[in-house]
């Protein structure tokens, strides 16, 4: 049976102020689903609420993960029951290369319970797999000795995220944004590289302001957000609209949250 990810009446806050304010969301294994909305209206906080950055604090509602309740899980814990995101900034650590790091990072996930100087994965089977996954994703194998996104392109630090995707194999990827400041090739890049790695075993969140990720992905369901919920739901259809009209149709449909939006602007 395909694994679920629940989001139910999720509220979230930083730094005590109300963010997410009742987001309610099911992604099974093998599901795309788009999530969009503007600027502010709490999607990047849903992804990182997603992945426990302790900054994101759930004041109400449930994450869960076929029954088991992610909420008070670290980061560590919930990348091992299968959450992976892809941030919309990828950080750059010098000094630590690519394999290396993905290295530690496939142990960690694959072998929880290994204990304190027992080894990492074989490196024979290590790189055999990421040679094929590089070959895969048509990446240059001399990519795996670079330091971790030092010196890296924004394609180049987005592909890599899906290097990662790729090697980690999670049930759930979020990608916060992937095509944020990419120009049309690479954007076309990752999609195809999503495209590749997404099937039966992963469900996929895109968290996007554009339909160019989706055009390589379709989407089984698009969610719109505004103002800390979801206020509609719909199929590729509803992207488009988007795409097309902007939010302006939305915010007619849904003036209570629409004024409430523009309310938490004022504030600003």
């Amino acid at each position: 049976m395909a694994s679920l990810l629940k989001i139910e009446d999720l509220h979230v806050a930083v730094d005590e102020k109300p963010i997410l304010k009742g987001v309610n969301l099911e992604l099974r294994q093998g599901e795309v689903h788009a999530l969009m909305g503007p600027n502010g209206s709490g999607k990047s906080t849903l992804a990182y609420a997603l992945a426990g950055h302790p900054k994101y604090e759930i004041t109400g509602g449930s994450i869960e993960i076929d029954g088991a309740k992610l909420n008070d899980l670290d980061p560590s814990e919930r990348a091992r029951l299968g959450v992976f995101l892809a941030f919309q900034y990828p950080v750059t650590i010098p000094g630590v290369k690519v394999a290396d790091f993905l290295r530690h990072a496939v142990t960690n996930v694959r072998n929880p319970d290994r204990k304190e100087g027992e080894g990492l994965v074989p490196m024979k089977d290590f790189r055999k797999e990421l040679r094929s996954r590089m070959e895969e994703l048509g990446m240059d194998t001399d990519f795996a000795r670079r330091y971790l996104n030092d010196g890296f392109s924004g394609g180049e630090k987005k592909r890599m995220e899906i290097l990662q995707l790729a090697m980690l194999k999670p049930k759930f990827a979020i990608l916060d944004e992937t095509d944020s400041g990419l120009d049309s090739d690479a954007v076309k890049v990752v999609s195809e590289g999503v495209a590749k790695l997404s099937g039966p075993d992963m469900g996929v969140l895109i968290i996007t302001h554009h339909e160019r990720l989706l055009e390589f992905n379709h989407p089984h369901q698009v969610h719109v957000m505004l103002s800390g919920r979801i206020v509609e739901t719909g199929d590729a259809a509803l992207a488009k609209e988007l795409h097309d009209s902007g939010y302006a149709g939305i915010r007619e449909r849904h003036p209570e949250v629409a004024a409430e939006e523009t309310t938490e602007v004022a504030k600003v």
